[in-house]
């Protein structure tokens, strides 16, 4: 049976016990889901973490045996339209995804869109940043200096991406199939005498299968509802973006504006192509 004296202890240690704990909460607060001061001022409802969690489902297997035709197609992505809009949001554009990619090592960066000429870490900065001169004034001897520095490009101006992609027909599942190989961000070159525009380049070449699962990690910005989980990922697979064909597997290996002279003959024969791939697996079957 417990005494006054051991009641009075109890008490004691149970008092220590409280005034502990405290001092420790005053020191670092902890929230219902005992989660640290850090993650307690989130700018949303939830911590979102599904695109932490998000996986990639692999691609299915498929015989040589089993592909009865194929073609290859380049596209062009321009995020001015209004379906592409989030290709240049400004808290994660794709670009900076790209950038960022290349950076860390998780993808390989190509010159060419065959994927055989890798672009080494240091050209990959020449390219991705700029080189100027510009005249400064040294506070210490009172002279001007040129200096060279080093300017990111701007995500803003990346207007366009390159898409290259190849069609095949499944005859194991008899369906037409896609799959997207690489993707590559447009610059325009300006002259810098003149200021008008000179041509475009694709600064480099990601591989998609090998940036499959970055794209899955990255949300992609949607302005009806900003919980709909849908990565980067989900877009080019289920290509959900507006596009038009520049260029089709073809003897020239060369784009439809230098086949044709006239440029509404190129967007013409653009949606030709785009015709007969969208006819290509209907007109295979009886109805």
């Amino acid at each position: 049976m417990l005494t006054m004296k051991d009641l009075f202890k109890i008490c004691a240690v149970a008092c220590c016990l409280i005034t502990s704990f405290a001092a420790q909460g005053q020191t670092e607060l902890i929230t219902e889901s005992s989660e640290p001061l850090d993650d307690y001022y989130i700018d949303d409802v939830v911590q979102r973490t599904l695109m932490v969690d998000n996986g990639v489902l692999p691609w299915e297997h498929v015989r040589e045996a089993d592909v009865a035709w194929t073609r290859k197609i380049w596209r062009i992505i321009d995020v001015r339209e209004k379906m592409n809009l989030a290709f240049q949001y400004p808290e994660m554009p794709l670009f900076q995804i790209l950038k960022e990619m290349v950076e860390r090592g998780d993808a390989k960066a190509f010159l060419e869109d065959d994927f055989k000429q890798e672009i080494l870490p240091d050209e990959l900065a020449n390219i991705i940043a700029k080189q100027d001169t510009i005249v400064a004034f040294n506070d210490e001897t009172y002279e001007e200096e040129v200096k060279i520095v080093k300017n990111d490009i701007d995500f803003s101006n990346i207007n366009r991406y390159r898409i290259k992609e190849i069609w095949y027909f499944d005859e194991e599942a008899s369906m037409l199939k896609v799959r997207v190989l690489g993707i590559a961000p447009i610059q325009d070159v300006i002259d810098p005498e003149t200021n008008t525009y000179k041509y475009t380049q694709a600064l480099f070449w990601v591989y998609y299968p090998e940036a499959r699962e970055t794209f899955a990690k990255h949300q992609v910005f949607n302005e009806f509802n900003n919980m709909a989980p849908m990565s980067w990922y989900d877009l080019f697979e289920s290509r959900f973006f507006s596009s038009y064909i520049y260029k089709a597997s073809n003897a020239l290996d060369a784009p439809l504006k230098n086949i044709y002279d006239d440029g509404l003959d190129a967007l013409l024969e653009s949606e030709k192509i785009k015709a007969e791939l969208f006819n290509f697996e209907h007109d295979l079957w009886e109805y």
